[in-house]
């Protein structure tokens, strides 16, 4: 990895080198499957449920963040926050906090409604007019599912949901970082199932897997298919999406967690955030309060200890969001194994 960071798991016996950089800066990682520009290991997320709900205030969020140090930000068209941001990067260009687009790694995501293969590239083509760019830096495929070609809606209706044509999708996905519109192409919520499918017939293999993970839902069987195959996992809700309608307090509740984050003289969430960059993934971090947006950044100057990740291995593993808007008797998914390929 780049910034003179060796991403290793713990399980290995080499440790990750500790990065001497500032604590506004963020190592970066390559993304290997299309050597484009390297993917900073934290990004900013931007959802907040209902979606939508803070779009007044967001852009103001955001060139703080930028002020801050972040450079990765995670939208998608369902969140209804690609606007936002793209006036935060017009006004943060036009300010001066940074001096180019480029210095900023803007992912942004395909709802099911355009995951059909001729729907693809104009859904990238709003994307683009919402953010006022000209590329985005990483475009992923957001459920492994299609809806019928309606109005963005979260929660849908079940009717509408139809299964996906991963091969023709892709191919898209694929035309869209051949015209240069995205530099990267990768997937969201995909199991190792539903990777093999997609390797099976890429031309392109998917730069990127994001995956709800923290040290609740660890992800060990994925992240090793992953990595064999060369694919980078992003970690959402890393902190158990407490306060949202599918999250859980049990992350942040957790006395192992509560215990080490004590020892340490950190904060849980800076425990939790510590855990998954040792573990080698990038984190989607989500925080619109300054200060915690400042805490969430501290985690490259100390490292946690041998034992203190052994405790953390073997806790006990309970996913927070099962899918379940995404099952259905008369759907693609009859179950919640049957989503996830059993990996639950």
């Amino acid at each position: 990895m780049e910034a003179g960071t060796k991403m290793q798991s713990p399980e290995k016996e080499t440790r990750p080198e500790l990065s001497t950089m500032s604590v506004q800066s963020v190592p970066t990682s390559p993304l290997r499957s299309t050597d484009e520009k390297a993917i900073p290991l934290i990004g900013f997320g931007t959802a907040e449920y209902p979606f939508g709900a803070s779009r007044d205030t967001l852009k103001e969020t955001i060139i703080e963040a930028i002020k801050l140090g972040y450079r990765h930000f995670d939208t998608a068209a369902i969140y209804q926050s690609e606007q936002p941001l793209g006036e935060a990067i017009s006004d943060a260009l036009r300010l001066g906090l940074i001096k180019s687009r480029d210095e900023l790694f803007i992912t942004s995501k395909l709802w099911c409604s355009d995951a059909h293969h001729d729907l693809v590239l104009p859904a990238l083509h709003k994307t683009l007019k919402n953010l006022k760019l000209e590329y985005v830096d990483l475009y992923l495929i957001h459920w492994p599912l299609s809806l019928k070609p309606v109005k963005h809606d979260f929660p849908f209706k079940k009717e509408d949901m139809v299964p996906m044509d991963i091969k023709s999708v892709w191919e898209a996905m694929e035309e869209c970082h051949d015209i240069g519109l995205t530099k990267s192409i990768g997937v969201s919520n995909f199991s190792c199932k539903k990777l093999e499918t997609l390797l099976s017939g890429a031309r392109i293999p998917p730069a990127v897997n994001q995956v709800e993970m923290s040290p609740l839902w660890q992800q060990k069987k994925l992240r090793k298919f992953c990595e064999e195959k060369g694919i980078v996992v992003e970690a959402y809700s890393p902190l158990g999406a407490k306060g949202t309608v599918w999250g859980t307090n049990q992350v942040m509740e957790c006395d192992v967690l509560k215990e080490i984050a004590q020892a340490k003289g950190k904060s849980v969430a800076q425990v939790c955030l510590r855990w998954a960059y040792e573990q080698g993934v990038c984190v989607i971090v989500k925080s619109f309060n300054k200060e915690r947006m400042k805490q969430n950044l501290d985690i490259f100057d100390w490292r946690l200890s041998d034992d203190e990740l052994l405790k953390i291995s073997q806790l006990p593993q309970c996913k927070g969001y099962p899918a379940l808007d995404f099952v259905s008797d008369d759907g693609p998914f009859k179950s919640v194994q049957e989503f996830w390929d059993g990996e639950i």
